[in-house]
């Protein structure tokens, strides 16, 4: 009988499509963790393919593709003797394609168990691909029971319990689960819960990294089946954790392994952002990004996490001065382009707004100035950047915010032109949260400087489009704190204007806000992607239609 096991934890960063690269990726951890002396490495939810590789798993191609890579692996860990490796791929089986994790020894892939449980919901679709597979059993892997389990398989009781009343012993899950904002609580509540249900010990495994709009936290981790932490791997990088494990009265005893502290709130939220606008520029040949700098809180935030992200080198600020850009927006830019150590370079936009105006005399004669031509001052703007973008390969970064995006304050073709919208999903209060935490400390892994980074003034400073004199947000918005507690009601908490009404906001305000988040949907359908951090991010998370006549008057 088997008395002692040691399982490697492969939290890996894969690049979807990648499979050769993932493939050097899982081999160098593989040796890496067979020199520590374990038993058994597990890999990530779909590691081979990286995850998720939506309608890449529709072609037929890539299927064949990825069954050869899977083969040519399971040969690379042929060794006499050798830990067994457990990763998640993709896997045909009797004319279905199934979300699979394959257990690799002696040169063969010896199991294959199919996720049950498909999400479709949010950002997943996964019934629209794969298709259910029953209820597993457990694996027999060296005189050891194992219940091996797919991400959504552990967030409801079933899969579970039936492999524990099937005789597993140790309970292992292979995870893609994205990052969103208090989730990192929610896993580990869900591992403990199914960990008292069974008795048995428990270990998720997470990918990590960026992959278009979602980032993966990692965080894989151990627990006993006392329901205490064994180990922890590190947020935000990759890594591998050993863990130990012996048989006591034919039950499993966790050794006390490597335990990394996580991040929470703030921290995490910066850390998202960071990684998942790293990952976008790398793993898509960048070589570097572009930001327009207007001297705001906005795109001051949004130039520290490139520097952050990819060293200064990489950063080129733009400032575009119209003639009411004020000398302290002017100036307030410059001081922050200073404190990060990018460069900095100044284009005027009066140029191309006369040209406009000269343009357009006729056609907007008789008419007073309005949205129209501030407007076109921001789409001048977008227009310098992608003539800079497509003349040096740089990607644009768009500024815009959660906040903004949601009740349509941006300029389609303007302010949202651009390749990656890295506050996408980040409401302005919390934009001015991540400014004071990023002055206070240096986030672990950031290429930035230390120190206070983004100039006072520009966090006290009254938000302002500065489109045309004495323009403040607040005259057409209400007080961002208001507001974004009226949106997070609106979106992630789907409730009705009578409840928000209930928390103290003005009805009258809850209803105009309501109208214009509708309104503004044909807007947000023409963003760029950016990193999702929240429960419900604008795109495959919220589904609304842009033609849409439903008013809540509730």
């Amino acid at each position: 009988m088997t008395k002692h096991l040691g399982i490697a934890l492969i939290q890996m960063n894969p690049t979807v499509g990648d499979l050769a690269g993932n493939l050097v990726k899982l081999r160098h951890a593989y040796r890496q963790a067979a020199e520590a002396g374990v038993d058994l490495v597990v890999a990530s939810e779909l590691v081979v393919t990286g995850y998720p590789p939506e309608d890449l798993l529709l072609r037929p191609s890539f299927q064949e593709a990825t069954e050869a890579a899977v083969l040519e692996l399971a040969a690379d860990v042929a060794d006499e003797g050798g830990p067994g490796l457990l990763i998640g791929a993709p896997w045909r089986e009797g004319g279905a394609l199934y979300n699979a994790a394959l257990l690799l020894d002696g040169g063969k892939v010896t199991h294959a168990r199919f996720k049950h449980d498909l999400p479709n919901y949010g950002v997943f679709d996964e019934r629209r691909i794969f298709s259910a597979g029953p209820v597993p059993g457990p694996i027999n892997f060296r005189g050891v029971r194992l219940g091996v389990m797919m991400c959504e398989d552990m967030w409801a009781p079933d899969v579970a319990e039936c492999l524990g009343e099937s005789g597993a012993e140790i309970l292992i899950v292979l995870n893609g689960s994205p990052f969103e904002v208090d989730k990192p609580d929610q896993r580990l509540n869900l591992a403990v819960a199914r960990s008292v249900e069974t008795g048995l010990p428990l270990l998720y495994v997470n990918q990590v990294g960026g992959q278009d709009e979602l980032v993966f936290d990692g965080g894989s981790f151990a627990i006993g089946r006392d329901r205490k932490l064994v180990a922890r791997a590190s947020d935000w990088c990759e890594e591998t954790v050993i863990t130990r494990w012996r048989r006591h009265d034919d039950a499993w005893l966790g050794e006390s392994g490597p335990m990394a502290t996580g991040t929470a709130g703030v921290e995490a939220i910066y850390q998202g952002l960071r990684l998942g606008l790293r990952d976008y520029v790398a793993k898509n040949g960048f070589p570097g990004v572009l930001i327009g700098l207007s001297g705001g809180v906005d795109s001051a935030l949004t130039a520290a996490l490139a520097v952050d992200a990819l060293g200064a080198d990489c950063v080129h600020g733009v400032r575009m001065p119209s003639p009411y850009t004020s000398d302290a927006s002017l100036e307030d830019a410059e001081a922050l382009a200073d404190k990060l150590g990018i460069r900095l370079d100044t284009v005027s936009i009066e140029p191309a707004m006369k040209a406009f105006d000269s343009m357009l005399k006729e056609l907007f004669a008789g008419h007073a100035a309005d949205e129209a031509e501030e407007n076109i001052q921001a789409r001048a703007r977008g227009m310098t950047l992608m003539a800079l973008s497509n003349k040096f390969d740089y990607l644009v970064l768009s500024t815009g915010n959660k906040s903004e995006m949601s009740v349509g304050y941006a300029t389609l073709y303007g302010d949202m032109a651009g390749g990656f919208a890295i506050l996408k999903d980040v409401y302005k209060t919390t934009v001015y949260e991540c400014c004071h935490w990023r002055n206070a400390r240096l986030p672990e892994g950031a290429l930035g400087p230390e120190g206070v980074v983004i100039p006072e003034r520009i966090l006290t400073k009254a938000p302002s489009a500065e489109l045309k004199p004495n323009q403040c947000d607040q005259d057409t918005l209400p007080p961002y704190d208001a507001l974004d507690d009226i949106l997070a009601c609106l979106i992630e908490k789907d409730m009705s204007v009578t409840e928000i009404t209930d928390r103290g906001h003005d009805r009258d305000t809850v209803s105009r806000v309501w109208q214009m988040l509708g309104v503004a949907e044909y807007k947000r359908r023409q963003a760029p992607p950016g990193v999702k951090i929240t429960s419900r991010s604008f795109g495959r998370d919220r589904r609304y239609p842009i033609t849409n006549r439903y008013k809540d008057l509730a």
